[in-house]
């Protein structure tokens, strides 16, 4: 959003020499001592914890905002208010009086010299501190290696996504995708783009700017990316190289605005479906699905052609079923999906939070419910039927008649009204384990009691009141622990923080008859 108060709030100069030493992502709440989520003061300087740590920073501001009675202020301090501060690790600069996400700048250009004095910062103490990161890790064996995250100890690296400027939406999607075990496996074991000429022939190489613009591949970096997130770095990954393939070959995410997290994933999906339709680095999609023994002919669900990995992971079909009012007849047509969008119920949109009194909480299975029930079209949307030969009344009822390996489902939190689109910010109540898709199958008795449960794998969150402004965040399981992920900051949490989040994007993983429960 456009904020009105960076004027009088953004006030330090951008090389300030009131910053603290080291790296800006690991500084320290003046406070509490936390370096988990710290935040600037664009004011004064002063660095404190984030609301989701110990809210000193909302704090410092509305501590600000008490008239001082018994000093004399300067006209300069009256006009400061401590309003606008800079996350010190995704550089998002946010506005407490607006109570939200600012995308704007001071005449002069302030807050993205501050930003760019904050990333500098950033790669010196990054520079400085590698040689001796890297002693460590080869001095650690892989097997005993452990590793502190924010003050938690964990024998499992996550690795955290730079933003490279309002990019939380696409690092949000990157980690829940790279947490879909067997989605993630099937590109990194893929061979990485091999030039075939000269001296360089036979060795594993990437595109990037450099090797022009008719060179780039949305599966080579994607690959690469999936690659750098777990593999044991302490320090997180720029996706530049994938961030400029994106704006290749996706113009409507080009530019650094905030964009929507479902509509990048499913543009995403989509080109990989498409690129791997044709082929990768001289070996044919059909050869590279039969070496992977999981994904069976049985399982594949073809949507623009041919099926990929897209497709035989993602991809389910649906039956739509439409029935003349006036004449009785029934219409059926089978569609392929990738992701399900659900309402979330109209009565259901005043609360806010799980423990509100205000009416029964709105579940994951009342959206499921309201998106399979049978519904009776408006007159906008008459239905052609070909015995009345003419535009009448109907019903229609969806059906799933295959359900995918993983079940995507995105929770509409944003409406268009006249003007504006806004955002439902009402609590949906979801599980992590056992959620049962049987009642909502065509054909129940033909799945097995295993084959309709699916467990939680990874949540994607927007936090903020509209979807041009916000910030994005995930989490995600593996190997039995739950991590948050905000772009560079990675951290351990648990299950009821992930229950209590108010989730845009579910992604549920089939449960295997073999693991049952004990699988997460």
């Amino acid at each position: 959003m456009e904020c009105p108060h960076l004027s009088s709030s953004v006030c330090i100069a951008p090389d300030s020499a009131k910053f603290p030493n080291g790296s800006p992502s690991s500084w320290c709440c003046s406070v509490c001592r936390s370096n988990k989520s710290p935040w600037v003061c664009l004011t004064c300087s002063s660095v404190h914890c984030g609301r989701y740590v110990n809210g000193h920073a909302k704090k410092h501001y509305e501590d600000a905002q008490i008239p001082l009675t018994n000093h004399k202020k300067s006209e300069k301090q009256e006009k400061a208010q401590h309003t606008v501060c800079m996350d010190c690790s995704s550089y998002s600069t946010y506005c407490y009086r607006c109570d939200d996400f600012v995308v704007n700048d001071t005449k002069l250009g302030l807050v993205q010299k501050v930003r760019e004095h904050l990333q500098n910062l950033e790669n010196s103490a990054f520079t400085a501190d590698r040689h001796r990161k890297r002693k460590l890790l080869e001095n650690s064996s892989l097997n005993s290696k452990l590793l502190k995250v924010n003050g938690s100890t964990t024998a499992i690296c996550a690795t955290g996504l730079r933003n490279l400027g309002n990019t939380c939406f696409m690092n949000a999607i990157l980690q829940s995708l790279s947490n879909i075990e067997q989605f993630c496996c099937y590109f990194k074991e893929l061979p990485a783009v091999e030039l075939r000429n000269g001296k360089t022939a036979g060795r594993r190489t990437y595109h990037t700017r450099s090797q022009g613009e008719n060179n780039v591949s949305l599966v080579e970096e994607f690959r690469k990316t999936l690659c750098a997130l777990w593999q044991g770095s302490q320090t997180a990954f720029s996706p530049e190289s994938l961030f400029y393939v994106v704006w290749k070959i996706m113009p409507n995410f080009r530019g650094y605005q905030q964009q929507d997290a479902h509509e990048f994933m499913r543009y995403l999906l989509d080109h990989l479906h498409l690129e791997l339709q044709g082929g990768f680095n001289g070996i044919s999609r059909s050869s590279i699905l039969q070496e992977n023994s999981t994904l069976s002919a049985s399982n594949k669900c073809c949507i623009n052609g041919a099926s990929t990995v897209v497709t035989a992971i993602f991809g389910g079909i649906l039956q739509n079923e439409v029935n003349c009012l006036i004449c009785g007849t029934e219409s059926r047509k089978f569609d392929p999906f990738l992701d399900l969008s659900l309402d979330i119920p109209s009565q259901f949109r005043n609360k806010r939070s799980k423990n509100q009194e205000n009416g029964p909480t709105c579940s994951l299975r009342d959206c499921l419910r309201s998106f399979t029930d049978l519904e009776e079209l408006d007159e906008t949307e008459l239905y052609m039927c070909h015995k009345c030969k003419k535009k009448q009344k109907s019903t229609k009822k969806f059906w799933i008649q295959k359900l995918p390996k993983v079940l995507c489902l995105h929770l509409k939190r944003f409406h268009w009204t006249a003007y504006l689109r806004n955002k439902v910010d009402t609590y949906v109540e979801f599980p992590l384990r056992g959620l049962d898709m049987k009642c909502y199958l065509l054909e129940p008795e033909n799945s097995g009691p295993e084959n309709c449960l699916y467990d939680l794998a990874a949540v994607v969150v927007h936090h903020g009141s509209g979807v041009g402004s916000g910030h994005y965040t995930a989490y995600a399981t593996h190997e039995g622990r739950w991590f948050h992920f905000n772009d560079s900051t990675v951290t351990l949490t648990d299950e009821d923080t992930v229950l209590k989040a108010k989730a845009y994007i579910l992604f549920y993983v089939e449960r295997q008859a073999k693991a049952g429960s004990d699988k997460l």
